[in-house]
């Protein structure tokens, strides 16, 4: 899609501004967004969406690790139960790419690969958004791959929704400062992964520099902005060195942060490469973990 074609997407979804002398009144959130949606797709040219901080030129066909271009592909727009309970059902919108290498990524190769799915055009996907919420789903879930590098689409989808619709962001939670400003005000609910708990592991099994701090900052920010949800996969062979200081990090400096905490452990897509994920979680390793989560006062949610 062209630049002139995106501009006119964003500009077809901007809804109009408040008129004093019709009494008319544009809503906050969707105006908000399709005021940004122009400005984002501009940095693309220089992307600094996330923390590599790669600045490759999307919008000239130039690929960073997350090889995502200029537009998304969704591979997946349906309902879904499988979230949280004060979210669910909602409508979930899976965009592909994703700026992470986890060796135990569920999605796969849907995820790394920014082509799986097929281009949806924003307006179409909150068409299908809108019917879900008028059908009974309470929210509408944007998720990935990794939603944060696809920031202009973000913008023109949330410009197309309802202003009353609740929305909310699943994250890795290593998006930039730049994808933060763009979004702020933009999603009810922040749901950020807290995957490591140290900068080793998550170099060697998601390839992510500087992991720890990236995290850190974002979940400290969300917390401040919206309704925050942090989740955490406990993985086997890694309760000590990740979930503990994980735990212990929250308890400390987000006291009272909703903590969603999966043992559901399977060890799929390349988790085979490294020995100690080659096999589920044990029910002794659940059972630690949840007892971890309890030492350090976190406040658990289903």
């Amino acid at each position: 899609m062209t630049h002139a074609q995106i501009e006119r997407e964003a500009q077809a979804a901007r809804p109009e501004r408040s008129d004093a002398r019709s009494g008319s009144r544009a809503p906050a959130r969707r105006f908000a967004a399709a005021e940004r949606a122009i400005g984002a797709r501009e940095a693309l040219a220089d992307c600094r969406l996330c923390a590599r901080d790669c600045r490759v030129d999307r919008l000239a066909g130039e690929l960073g690790l997350c090889r995502a271009g200029d537009r998304p592909c969704v591979h997946m727009a349906q309902i879904e139960m499988g979230e949280e309970l004060e979210l669910i059902p909602t409508f979930a919108v899976a965009l592909s790419g994703c700026d992470l290498r986890c060796a135990f990524c569920i999605a796969g190769a849907r995820s790394w690969d920014p082509g799986a799915g097929e281009a949806i055009p924003a307006a179409a996907l909150a068409r299908r958004a809108t019917a879900a919420l008028a059908a009974g789903a309470r929210t509408v879930t944007i998720l990935g791959g990794e939603p944060t590098v696809h920031v202009p689409f973000l913008l023109a989808l949330v410009a197309a929704l309802p202003d009353d619709a609740k929305l909310v962001l699943k994250t890795n939670g290593y998006g930039s400062a730049v994808s933060r400003q763009l979004l702020q005000g933009l999603f009810n609910v922040w749901c950020i992964d807290c995957k490591f708990g140290n900068d080793a592991c998550a170099a060697r099994l998601a390839n992510a520099p500087h992991y720890c701090a990236v995290v850190r900052e974002n979940v400290v920010w969300a917390a401040l902005h919206a309704d925050l949800i942090v989740r955490h996969l406990a993985m086997p062979g890694h309760l000590e060195c990740c979930w503990q200081p994980i735990a212990a990090w929250l308890g400390k400096h987000v006291p009272g942060v909703k903590v969603s905490l999966g043992t559901g452990f399977w060890p799929g897509w390349q988790a085979h490469r490294h020995q100690e994920l080659n096999r589920p979680l044990s029910v002794g390793e659940a059972g630690r973990a949840r007892a971890i989560a309890i030492q350090s006062g976190l406040d658990l949610v289903e």
